[in-house]
């Protein structure tokens, strides 16, 4: 992309935005950093497998607001018999209507953002925007500077969230294209453990953008586990932005399912920022059709004694793309380090690809870190054994993908959303083959 074009996306950008009245500082500053790096093009490395500046050139007009959703319902995008806390945005903006919070505010506090910022929790002032990489990420930059609307999550000290915090974000594209910012701030204080989880959803034949950022911190002997599903049927243009802070002795434990979109770039980038940390990431995606997704993962090991471990699988049917970028850094004063980290890969189709890279940066001598990556197709023998047996051939390829599949969901501990996410992979490759 030329440097004209990039220009005037952001200038396009620039004049449909209304008026914020919300952290102006925070944009302002963003706004700038944004201009200076312009939208990634295809020379530049961390975007050099997926052009998602080309994509919105083609695609997207940038001189028309979203339209009003007339949405009433979400029924049809939540886990069935999850019971959990439920966060709703539509089209980038907070329904209270479609929300529902049952948990007790003594347990967990959930605001929107802006009013967060607005009264001035204690907490904003000292984390927000404080670990987003805008300095070197332009969509990171243009979330913090034209994020509509977003969701402020808040754990106080020593406290067990019995439910689940389930977020849906439903772009509603039935009458014009659909462009949404969302923001999320989440603070789980120290001793305390919280389960979130995200998922996407679109509704109409327009195309949709949507461009995700959130911040988490988990403090002193807390836990977090995540975990995001990208189920997308529509026309769908995502980039997320997912930093998660760790302080001593926290835990995380990281799941990302990607089924469908047309464009998915990830970024979730882990700061283990004190000692005794343990932390698992876990990814899969299951791809068919002209569907690319592209994982980008940092794990910066920063302080001494942590262990992290990180295991993404991918299974890339029909002309789909698939792109993983692994880091791990391990920084001078953090001895005793254990970090690995494998990526393995299936290509079912003749016309499928994945570009994969995992990498070590290590500073410190007094350390245990690994990285792989495997690409290959299923294997004959398994599968003529299978056949011998007198299942299909449809039927092996399923079971020999299904087994690949399922050692990534072994660390989910919710057993409805582990029997939903099951489900899911399940029916993906029954319908496949």
């Amino acid at each position: 992309m030329s440097t004209t074009t990039t220009r005037d996306i952001i200038n396009e950008m620039i004049e449909t935005q209304p008026a914020f009245e919300v952290a102006v500082d925070t944009r302002t500053q963003a706004l700038g950093q944004l201009k200076k790096l312009g939208l990634p093009g295809g020379k530049q490395e961390e975007y050099r497998f997926t052009p998602v500046t080309r994509h919105l050139e083609k695609h997207f007009s940038w001189d028309t607001k979203n339209a009003e959703s007339s949405l009433s319902s979400v029924s049809d995008f939540l886990i069935p018999e999850l019971d959990a806390n439920v966060i709703v945005l539509v089209n980038g903006k907070f329904n209270a209507l479609l929300s529902k919070v049952v948990s007790m505010e003594c347990e967990i506090v959930i605001r929107s953002l802006g009013d967060a910022i607005q009264s001035q929790h204690p907490a904003i002032k000292e984390h927000f925007n404080k670990y987003l990489n805008t300095e070197s990420d332009a969509f990171a930059a243009m979330n913090s500077a034209f994020w509509q609307e977003g969701v402020f999550i808040y754990v106080p000290e020593n406290t067990v969230v019995s439910k689940p915090v389930f977020i849906l974000q439903v772009n509603d594209a039935t009458r014009a294209q659909g462009i949404s910012q969302t923001r999320i701030l989440g603070i789980i204080e120290k001793g305390s453990s919280v389960s979130i989880i995200e998922k996407s959803d679109s509704i109409g034949a327009y195309e949709v953008f949507h461009n995700f950022a959130e911040e988490w911190i988990v403090k002193d002997e807390a836990h977090l586990e995540y975990c995001k599903i990208q189920n997308d049927a529509g026309k769908i243009c995502q980039v997320s932005n997912s930093v998660i802070h760790q302080s001593t002795a926290s835990k995380l434990n990281t799941f990302t399912l990607t089924l469908n979109g047309q464009l998915i770039r990830n970024n979730l980038h882990i700061l283990i920022d004190g000692e005794n940390c343990e932390s698992h990431f876990y990814g899969l995606y299951l791809l068919n059709g002209n569907t690319h997704a592209d994982n980008h993962t940092v794990v910066d090991h920063k302080k001494p004694n942590s262990f992290s471990n990180e295991m993404y699988k991918g299974i890339m049917d029909g002309n789909s793309k698939g792109v993983f970028n692994g880091k791990i850094f391990v920084r001078p004063h953090a001895q005793k380090t254990n970090a690995f980290q494998s990526n393995r890969n299936i290509i079912v189709s003749d016309t499928a690809t994945i570009n994969t890279k995992p990498q070590l940066e290590i500073w410190a001598d007094d350390v245990k870190c690994s990285h792989g990556c495997t690409s290959g197709q299923l294997d004959e023998e398994a599968l003529f054994y299978l056949r011998s047996r007198g299942i299909s051939e449809g039927n092996a390829k399923a079971m020999l993908l299904y087994a690949f599949a399922a050692e990534v969901l072994e660390p989910i501990q919710n057993e409805t959303l582990k029997s939903y996410l099951d489900t899911l992979i399940a029916e993906r490759l029954q319908k496949n083959f």
